[in-house]
């Protein structure tokens, strides 16, 4: 089985990055379990402090890739 999906957490914080960086609502965190909400939820506030400060999507992967390494 693959890490990533192992790795609940680190899931979490970057399916919640990509929703902050869309402009996604933060009330779509109650998909995830009451563990890995938190993890979710800042991802979800460092995509939209990045969308905010005009990094485009592209930027925000490579930011992401380079936390998974």
């Amino acid at each position: 089985m693959k890490k990533q999906k192992r790795d609940i957490h680190q899931r979490a914080y970057t399916k919640g990055y990509r929703a902050g960086m869309a402009g996604r609502s933060k009330g779509l965190s109650d998909q995830f379990s009451e563990q890995a909400r938190p993890d979710w939820l800042a991802g979800w506030r460092e995509g939209r402090e990045d969308m905010w400060n005009g990094f485009t999507s592209v930027e925000g992967t490579h930011k992401i890739a380079s936390f998974a390494s």
